[in-house]
This record gives structure tokens, C-alpha cells and sequence, in this order.
């Protein structure tokens, strides 16, 4: 009996429920976009357009302040993104190319369990780890904590990836006598780089835009842009404010379309 093939977009109320969804997904984002470009003082009286909130960020009053958390959250993300994203292409290849081992399942499981956990739980355990071994918080354990926390988010789309990848490639380049190291550098590295991309910009967003965790971990004087934009907001909203969101908000849509972009041309290959 064959398979009958199902429209979701016939059944009764598709539309009117995905058009909830992406108001309440999107409304408040365009809110906070449009308002960073309004002139006023307030951010509940409209004055018209200015950029003038962009500029007070770099050159405002609170603007060395802005600037050494931006400093602090790009520098941990790009370290965070990068060693969580090489642990995990090797955790990746031991779990899909290493074969059966004892323990497989569990450290599967390890890899995984960061993804489940509230992130409440992870940063109080993460805090209670720091001050057990006397370790002085502050930049370091920002980024310890990241690595961490990021590398079962890298390993998703770099596992994926790897299993769409059959072994005969490397088989076929050890028969024309290539050693292992040189099956795996020279056949499947590059086969892999497009999951390997993709996990370097998913750990980088979520190092990037964490709160929770850093909020526990951090050190007196130390601040990245979300702890930053939390402690300005307990001040009060202030429409520079609006334009820091935007602007993260901006790095975000610009890593998600490289990512979708690199997944696109590689299917199309």
C-alpha cells in the first residue's frame, strides 16, 4: 500500500497559527530595532529617525564600557568557538569512525547531557566546580566555562555531517596507499568542513550571547556585552541600549546566513 503524502500547509488553521508564531518571534525584535532609531531621549515617545544612539555607543558616556565587554565577549567567543569546535570534530570522529569501544554509549550520552540540563543548573555546578578548586574568577573562568558549554553545541552539525559521509572515501584513498592520518587530513577533513564551519558559528552565537553562565562565573570587573546591556537595563532602558541589541542582533543574522549559505553551496556541489 502506498504512502499517502500529507500537505501541512492544507491543514485548517496552518496559516493563521504560523503567522501567531512569527509575530510572537519576530515583533519584538523589529520593536527594539525600530526604537533604536528613534531620536528621542525616551523609548516610549517617537521623535523620528536617528542614528544618534549608534554613535552615542562608541562615543557616549558609557562607551568604554560597551567597548571593553565587546572586547571581552568577541575575544571568549572566538577562543570558546574554536577549541570547542576542534574537541568536538575529534570527539565526532572517535564516536562515528572509531567503532564500537566500551563506554561508547555513555560518553555519547556526556557529549549530549549539556544539551538537556538547564542552563541554571550548569552555571550554579559550574560555580560550585570554581570555588572548590580555589580557582579566582574572572576572564579565564568565563572561558573555561564557555568551552565547555559549548562543545556539544558544536558537535551536532559536525556529527551530522560526518554521518552523511561514507567510510569507502577513505578506504578507497588507503588502498591507493594512503596512511590513516593522511585519509583523514586529506579525504575526510575536507568533506567535513562545512559541519565544521557550522559548529564554529553555532558554539560562537552561544558563546556570544550567554547570560546565565556568565553572570555566575564572572569576576568582580568583568563584564561581556550581555552582562553589560543587564546591568544598564536595571538602570533603566535607555535607547542605546535598543542599538547594542541591534547590533548583536545583526552578528547573529549575519553568522546564521554564512552558515546557511555554506550548507547551500555545499549540497549543491
Amino acid at each position: 500500500m502506498a504512502s499517502r503524502k500529507y500537505d501541512i500547509k492544507s491543514f485548517p488553521g496552518f496559516l493563521p497559527i504560523t503567522a501567531l508564531c512569527l509575530v510572537i518571534l519576530y515583533a519584538p525584535l523589529l520593536v527594539v530595532t525600530v526604537y533604536s532609531l528613534n531620536d528621542s531621549n525616551s523609548i516610549t515617545n517617537w521623535e523620528g529617525v536617528s542614528f544618534r544612539w549608534y554613535v552615542d555607543v562608541f562615543t557616549g558616556p558609557e562607551s568604554d564600557k560597551f567597548k571593553i565587554a565587546a572586547w571581552n565577549s568577541f575575544t571568549i567567543a572566538i577562543v570558546a568557538a574554536t577549541v570547542s569546535t576542534t574537541i568536538a570534530t575529534l570527539a565526532a570522529t572517535a564516536m562515528i569512525r572509531g567503532g564500537r569501544f566500551r563506554l561508547r554509549t555513555v560518553s555519547f550520552g556526556l557529549i549530549s547531557l549539556p544539551l538537556m540540563v538547564p542552563e541554571i543548573v550548569t552555571a550554579v555546578a559550574t560555580l560550585i566546580f570554581f570555588n572548590s578548586i580555589g580557582f579566582t574568577r574572572g576572564y579565564l573562568t568565563i572561558l573555561v566555562a564557555h568551552i565547555a558549554f559549548c562543545i556539544p553545541f558544536a558537535y551536532m552539525p559536525i556529527s551530522a555531517r560526518m554521518q552523511g559521509i561514507e567510510d569507502s572515501y577513505e578506504q578507497a584513498a588507503m588502498d591507493l596507499y594512503a596512511s590513516k592520518r593522511q585519509a583523514f587530513t586529506k579525504i575526510l577533513l575536507p568533506l567535513m568542513l562545512p559541519g565544521i564551519i557550522s559548529g564554529f558559528i553555532l558554539a560562537f552565537i552561544i558563546s556570544l550571547d550567554d547570560f546565565i553562565i556568565t553572570n555566575f562565573v564572572k569576576g568582580a570587573g568583568v563584564e561581556t556585552l550581555p552582562t553589560a546591556i543587564f546591568g544598564s537595563v536595571k538602570q533603566g532602558i535607555k535607547p542605546n541600549i535598543m542599538a547594542i541589541s541591534t547590533m548583536l542582533l545583526a552578528v547573529s543574522i549575519v553568522m546564521v546566513t554564512i552558515s546557511y549559505f555554506v550548507s547551500k553551496s555545499d549540497n549543491t556541489k
